[in-house]
Formats: C-alpha cells, sequence, structure tokens
C-alpha cells in the first residue's frame, strides 16, 4: 500500500512512543516507574467536575460553534486580564481541543513552503514537527546547561534572516523548566523590533507551574501584541489532560484563519469540556496553587536525588514538572551488553534494565540530555530514581 509522502516528513513523539513502550512492558508484569509523564498526576478539581456534570444535566449535547461558545471565548479574555494583564476580546481566541491542536492551526496559519521556522533548543517534541508538516524548514538556536537553556539576544540576531517567519519558544519549558524573566523577553523583543516580519508563537501551557512567581508573556510588549500568538489550555494548570481543551489568543487575522482551518479538521471543541472550562477559568485557583506547591516539594526532593548520581550536569528547573540533566558522561559506558552511544541508547537500556521510564532529550533537540518528570507520587519518585542510580552505576 503506498501512503502519504506526508508521513515521511516527521517522526512518531518520543514521549508517546516511551509511554507505549512502558504499557507493554506493564503488560507482561514488569513493574516500571514513570519518570516520563506529561501530566499531573492529579485529579481535576471537584468543582469543575461538578460544572461538567451539571452541563450534562443541562444537555449540552450539541454542536459547538469552531471557535468556541462566545462566554468561553470570554472567560479567556477574563483569564489573560486578571493573570497578564493583556486586553483581548473574543474576535482573538480560538478555542481548540488541546494545546497541541492550537499549535497546529497556528502553525499551518502562517507558515509556507521555505518559510524559516526558529526554535530553541531544547523544545517540546511537536514544534518541530509540525512546521514539518507545513513543509517550513526548522532553525534550531542550540543552548546549554551552562547558559540556564535560555537563548540571548544575540543568538537569536544571528538566526534572522529574510526568510525568517516564526519563532516559536515556552516559557515556563518543555523540557527544561527554564522560564523567561521580563527582563530577558525585553532584551529579545528590542531584536524583534529591528524584524518586524518575524511572528511568535508563545507557548504558555505551564504557566501557572512557575517557582519564582508570574509568569512574564512577551506579549505583553506593545511591539509584541499584533504579532505574537500565545497558546494555552487546560491540561497542565487545572489537571485537565484527558479533557481536551486548549485555546489561542492571536491578531483577528490569525485568529479567523485558525478558524478555518479547524473547520475542516474538528469543528467545535467539546461541549461538556466548555462549560467545564468556563467554571475552571473564572473561579478561585486554590486547587492549582495546592497542586504546585507540591510540584515545587517534588522538585526539590528531585534535585537531592540528582545530585546523587555520579556524573550528572543539571540547572534548577524554574517551572514545569521536568528535570533535564545532561548524561554524556556515560556514553560510550557499557554494563557488558549494552553499549550506550546516545540518550536514545540509554532511555532504553533504564527502561529494559532498570525499568523506569524517561523520554531522550534527542527528542528534544538535545541529545545530551534526558526527561525526568517528577509528575508522580513522591514514594514513586524515590522508588524511579534509586532504580535509575542503580541502573547508571552497572555502566563502566
Amino acid at each position: 500500500m503506498q501512503l502519504s509522502t506526508l508521513l515521511t516528513r516527521f517522526n512518531e513523539p518520543e514521549t508517546l512512543k516511551m509511554a507505549k513502550l512502558g504499557r507493554e512492558l506493564r503488560a507482561q508484569g514488569i513493574d516500571i516507574v514513570d519518570l516520563s509523564l506529561g501530566e499531573p498526576d492529579f485529579d481535576t478539581p471537584q468543582h469543575i467536575k461538578d460544572a461538567a456534570k451539571q452541563a450534562i444535566d443541562e444537555n449540552w449535547s450539541h454542536y459547538t460553534p469552531v471557535a468556541g461558545y462566545l462566554d468561553l471565548r470570554e472567560a479567556i479574555c477574563q483569564k489573560f486580564k486578571r493573570d497578564n494583564n493583556l486586553f483581548y476580546t473574543p474576535e482573538n481566541i480560538v478555542v481548540s481541543t488541546g494545546a497541541k491542536q492550537s499549535l497546529a492551526n497556528a502553525i499551518l496559519s502562517v507558515v509556507d513552503q521555505s518559510d524559516e521556522v526558529i526554535i530553541p533548543t531544547p523544545f517540546w517534541v511537536t514544534y518541530a514537527a509540525l512546521v514539518q508538516l507545513a513543509q517550513g524548514e526548522v532553525k534550531l538556536i542550540k543552548t546549554t546547561v551552562e547558559s540556564g537553556y535560555k537563548i540571548t539576544p544575540e543568538q537569536l540576531e544571528a538566526s534572522i534572516t529574510p526568510k525568517t517567519k516564526l519563532f516559536i519558544y515556552s516559557s515556563p519549558c518543555n523540557p527544561s523548566g527554564a522560564v523567561y524573566s521580563k527582563k530577558e523577553l525585553a532584551a529579545l523583543v528590542e531584536v524583534f523590533k529591528k524584524h518586524p516580519q518575524v511572528l511568535v508563537i508563545s507557548d504558555e501551557i505551564y504557566e501557572y507551574i512557575n517557582y519564582n512567581g508570574r509568569t512574564e508573556s512577551i506579549a505583553q510588549f506593545e511591539e509584541m501584541k499584533d504579532r505574537t500568538i500565545v497558546i494555552n489550555g487546560l491540561s497542565k494548570g487545572f489537571a485537565m489532560t484527558g479533557w481536551r481543551l486548549g485555546y489561542l489568543a492571536a491578531p483577528k487575522e490569525i485568529a479567523k484563519a485558525c478558524d478555518k482551518i479547524q473547520g475542516q479538521f474538528t469543528s467545535g471543541t467539546n461541549a461538556i469540556t466548555q462549560r467545564a472550562a468556563i467554571v475552571a477559568l473564572t473561579s478561585p485557583l486554590d486547587a492549582t496553587m495546592a497542586m504546585v506547591a507540591e510540584f515545587a516539594r517534588r522538585k526539590e526532593r528531585v534535585m537531592q536525588l540528582l545530585r546523587g548520581i555520579k556524573g550528572l550536569e543539571f540547572t534548577e528547573p524554574d517551572g514545569a514538572f521536568y528535570a533535564f540533566p545532561c548524561v554524556d558522561y556515560y556514553f560510550g559506558k557499557s554494563d557488558g551488553e549494552d553499549v550506550i552511544e546516545n540518550s536514545s541508547d540509554l532511555a532504553m537500556y533504564l527502561l529494559n534494565k532498570g525499568h523506569v521510564s524517561t523520554v531522550t532529550g534527542s527528542a528534544f533537540g538535545d541529545d545530551r540530555c534526558l526527561r525526568l518528570s517528577f509528575a508522580n507520587s513522591t514514594a514513586n519518585i524515590e522508588k524511579g530514581f534509586g532504580r535509575l542510580n542503580e541502573a547508571l552505576s552497572k555502566l563502566r
């Protein structure tokens, strides 16, 4: 059977691949500790679940507007005003089936064949794949553990060419946990001001999971508001991964384009989730802040555990719920059976020999690293790191 050449432009996400391999080993009766999780291990707060139940009883069971219910888009505008001091109208907002679809809508709306798209490393696995789907050209800016996995204005300036159409970044970052300060963003804005053709996608899905205060958005700068697409959603901050609701805020022309694209793919997002989302976005954030406080406690323990493992280099994450240590100390080493040549080899070794699921750094554009999630219970984190340390100690 001859399949579309579209499938040759991108690979299966390593995050999903590792989750699948972990499930297969569990099906064989093997106890796998999952440090690859990209979702909170908390249940959705009760008041949000109650809103969904009420929506079912009130028969919110019909097709929804492609861009989302008007009152939900108004609630999203209120959220931007409350949390980010950003002022949008419902015409700027498009609600989608997860932030991943919001990203896809945005990239497919603005990227044409051969357009350059700049992405700092490490980056979330889907950014590059979506650019490749749009037939754009991915241009990576390499960062390091020494730089805190953040780019400099000089690096940005050197990367922009007349073909550059888009810059994509996340803050807090998946996988590094890096968070850009307002001062750091302002320095990047000075570069963008010289290149008005460059649009920006600011992925703020981990906005609330910030251990040093409020997350700053590049859209707050007057020069950037009308050229920035802000991506957000409910999965991380409200423990609603399976509910599938993301949204974007963009200049009206781009929002209208996203509406058009989504209309041919999925149409409107699930009605029940939308009604629950209104309550999530307009209620006090007590449950969210309690979850973040627990992540902060786990982060401190993970930092202690990492310091006890030989050969790792890492920076402390300021947001999200991942550690991203550099593990190249173990490249070229062997347990007598497996030889570790790269981070993918190491991830598979840890899965098959240590029974710990991680994600290779190559998935995020940095082959020297592994992504380790602390979106798991403290007991599982302790057990997982114990296994990880034991497995690594066998590599010589």
